[in-house]
């Protein structure tokens, strides 16, 4: 299929203007994200309908805590990504065109057999995870459109990296997204990543501006990433940049792919970063990756009362309604059934 938002070039070569590596691609090479090939000045895409993961998962898994809590996403991935991370938990598919000769792997699927599965599936949203969704764009696009006439909502969750040209074709369709802010340091972005940092910020600030429903994620990783300075940075942006209502998840590493030289994170770290965050004032600050801690639950920043309690992605009560503080009556930010 003929991919979206590219151009032609001279000599054969196009440009591609999905994500923010703008690649311009040779006649019969790919892109940097493994799945886009040009064929004679015509960029097409390698993976439309190529699902490698299908599953129903908890809308907290994705994570997002603030977005129709206990409810079900439809979860939906092909092969490719953007980015290199050395960190990547699920490089077996993400990085599968990399790391084995270009190789694309998937069972075929239309937009409505997707949509129909989340409506069997009693999901109220589809999600576009495990792997970028942005290399699926194209994809992406004609199932969240189809979803949105069905009253589905439609998830990114993603490095952010795609383009703004991209953001804001997808907008119309596109409810809500947990964006990994991997760091703030471009060193670790080029380094780790393959990136560029200024591109995932300028996305988060689109996408707040767009009014699609945001939550961030950052992955603690032991002594690249988790220096008290950098972590109050990072809070401090999205407080002032997306405001004090986004939550903000830290999550714990462990070692895989091809960074296996570092230690699982301390739950300390996590403990923390949290710290840092409320401290700067952001409302929602969360740990993830340790079932059972107190920083997996959400208070109300009034009154102090538990509102959500948490067990990794089960929700257990809720003393909440209509978005309120059952106790004091504040509001608590979200989205809500």
């Amino acid at each position: 299929m003929e991919a979206y938002l590219y151009e032609p070039l001279e000599e054969n070569k196009v440009k591609c203007n999905l994500c923010s590596h703008r690649c311009v691609v040779k006649d019969g090479r790919r892109g940097i994200c493994g799945v886009r090939e040009n064929h004679s000045e015509i960029l097409k895409t390698l993976v439309y309908g190529k699902l490698i993961a299908r599953h129903i998962d908890p809308i907290e898994k994705k994570p997002l805590f603030h977005f129709f809590p206990g409810t079900l996403s439809y979860s939906i991935a092909t092969v490719g990504c953007n980015f290199r991370c050395r960190f990547c938990q699920n490089a077996d598919i993400a990085q599968m065109p990399t790391d084995h000769k270009g190789a694309i792997m998937g069972e075929s699927f239309a937009p409505s057999e997707v949509v129909a599965g989340a409506e069997r599936g009693r999901c109220q949203s589809i999600s576009y995870t495990y792997t970028e969704p942005t290399v699926f764009f194209e994809f992406a696009y004609d199932t969240a459109k189809l979803a949105h006439q069905k009253g589905i909502r439609n998830v990114f969750v993603t490095n952010g990296y795609m383009t703004a040209e991209a953001l804001n074709m997808i907008n119309p369709y596109l409810d809500a997204a947990n964006v990994d802010l991997k760091a703030f340091s471009d060193k670790y972005y080029k380094e780790l990543c393959g990136a560029k940092r200024k591109h995932v910020l300028e996305t988060l600030k689109l996408m707040k501006s767009l009014g699609i429903f945001v939550e961030v994620t950052t992955l603690i990783v032991p002594g690249l990433n988790d220096e008290r300075a950098e972590l109050k940075e990072l809070a401090t942006f999205i407080r002032n940049d997306l405001g004090s209502e986004t939550p903000w998840h830290i999550s714990r590493f462990h070692p895989t792919y091809k960074l296996t030289d570092r230690p699982s994170t301390p739950v300390e770290t996590l403990k923390i970063a949290r710290e840092i965050g409320l401290g700067v004032g952001l409302k929602y600050v969360y740990t993830g990756n340790v079932p059972g801690d107190e920083g997996e639950n959400t208070f109300c920043c009034n009154c102090g009362q538990m509102v959500i309690e948490r067990w990794g992605f089960q929700v257990g009560k809720l003393r909440m309604e209509n978005g309120h503080c059952t106790t004091c009556g504040a509001n608590i930010d979200g989205v809500w059934a």
